[in-house]
């Protein structure tokens, strides 16, 4: 699996987050620690636990399309890309904005007029009780 630049990356996780016209789906996005397979077997087994220099991070994105969704015609989309530690900061930066501009679109305002009606009618029962 070839990994994305950043700038691949993000202009391909857009596409991922749903849109007017298919407002449904699922996205999960993970990261872990990239580590490189290791030449040669060393003594201690838990050595990259405790490593010399902060490793790169792989990120990763799919949009975890079912098997029957598969079967229509809807492929499964997975991206990954590998964020070195001297990058970090700018690219969950870039990473947080456009995660905020695919889901902004689709969270709805929370209703509170039932609660304020609510406190509403306690209101009157309070003021109309004194006698």
């Amino acid at each position: 699996m070839n990994h994305l630049t950043h700038d691949e990356f993000f202009t391909a996780l857009t596409t991922l987050f749903p849109t007017k016209s298919s407002p449904k789906g699922t996205i999960i996005l993970s990261q872990k620690r990239f580590t490189f397979p290791q030449q040669e077997k060393s003594e201690n087994p838990l050595a990259d636990l405790n490593p010399s220099d902060p490793l790169p991070l792989i990120i990763h994105a799919t949009n975890a399309k079912s098997k029957s969704s598969r079967e229509k015609g809807h492929p499964r989309t997975k991206l990954s890309t590998i964020v070195q530690p001297d990058e970090l900061e700018g690219f969950y930066a870039k990473y947080a904005e456009v995660c905020k501009a695919g889901m902004s679109g689709f969270l709805k305002p929370r209703d509170r007029t039932k609660r304020k009606a609510k406190a509403k009618g306690k209101k009157k029962k309070t003021t109309t009780v004194a006698a």
